[in-house]
């Protein structure tokens, strides 16, 4: 779907979600000094909550009571606020708001609480359709980089649909911006290459693998050189990966793991959520083809705990060549 708003109040839109990213960023980085990241807050339906993670809940809170503007009223989404429904202005009734805004405060928890790795404040914005409210309908969106502490540049990129690409990179010391020039891969085949699928944890990770194999065997590059051609790298976070996609540096990554859990009986296992990936439409924007492993467009309700799985392809000629091959590795080693 196009903007619902004219361009004007849509990068209005746009501009408020980078303002709540650049929030949560400066929260962060205040508190981290003193903050025992890495113990456990709470369990909650979609994920562990940790203290990390009560940081950026509590910055999204105050961002939004002060600088939502009351003229746009809206209901909020956000790992960590399953429960009662959460509307600014405060107490306006879900049915009056025109709004939907979707959040993931800290999407790569575990790198950033360790030091070890970038992560994304993700937020996207859809016209209010009370439960029917799909990932489709989401025409604005924000990822905004929240960097380890040796790292002086955060990078932001946001997009309105049909509009393009906005991209910035923020020094985190003077919070000066400068533009950023972002460029997925343009390579015809994956020699040489990142590419990878999911498998941040041992659930399912055999049959991950198993599939992996069987893909590269049909596009003929296993085991047919001394040095291995395909890369494989995993970055814990949704958003991140969506960042290898933007800047060039992956060609294809895939997240299977509801197809995965499923095959495996898993009831109860982490996997992508639609907060996860609300900043797709970035990625349509930018020219990456992103799509349900077998066929069809990514959708999903706007909530926190319908799994989404969804493969990822640098350009149109890679996901050509690839999606035959893993379409068949599917169907063979999960029996679809």
């Amino acid at each position: 779907m196009q903007s619902p708003l004219s361009a004007d109040e849509s990068h209005a839109m746009r501009r408020l979600l980078c303002a709540l990213g650049d929030h949560i960023r400066g929260a962060l980085a205040l508190a981290r000094a003193s903050l025992d990241a890495a113990k456990i807050a709470r369990e909650s339906q979609a994920d562990t909550i940790y203290q990390i993670d009560k940081i950026s809940e509590d910055a999204i809170a105050d961002w939004f009571g002060k600088n939502w503007p009351a003229e746009w009223p809206v209901e909020l989404i956000a790992e960590g606020l399953e429960g009662n429904a959460v509307t600014f202005p405060r107490g306006t009734p879900v049915a009056q708001t025109r709004w939907k805004c979707i959040v993931d405060p800290i999407d790569g928890t575990r790198g950033l609480m360790y030091d070890k790795r970038s992560a994304w404040v993700l937020a996207a914005l859809a016209p209010q359709r009370g439960e029917g409210t799909m990932l489709s309908d989401l025409f604005v969106a924000a990822m905004t980089e929240l960097p380890v502490t040796k790292q002086w540049r955060a990078d932001q990129i946001s997009a309105v649909r049909g509009c393009g690409v906005v991209a910035e990179s923020v020094n985190v010391f003077d919070n000066t911006r400068a533009p950023l020039r972002l460029q997925p891969s343009r390579a015809t085949d994956f020699h040489h290459g990142f590419a990878s699928l999911v498998k941040f944890f041992p659930e399912g990770r055999v049959l991950t693998a198993q599939i992996e194999e069987r893909l590269w065997e049909t596009l003929g590059v296993l085991g047919r050189a001394h040095s291995p051609p395909i890369f494989d790298d995993q970055y814990i976070s949704t958003g991140g990966q969506f960042y290898e996609l933007l800047a060039g540096h992956d060609r294809l990554i895939g997240d299977l793991r509801p197809l995965i859990h499923e095959a495996a009986g898993l009831d109860r296992s982490l996997a992508c959520h639609p907060y996860d990936a609300c900043t797709m439409l970035i990625l349509g924007e930018a020219g990456v083809v992103i799509e349900s492993p077998c066929g069809g467009a990514v959708d999903a309700p706007l909530d926190t705990t319908t799994p989404v799985a969804w493969i990822g392809f640098a350009n149109a000629s890679l996901a050509a060549l690839a999606r035959p091959a893993l379409r068949s590795a599917l169907a063979e080693i999960l029996k679809k």
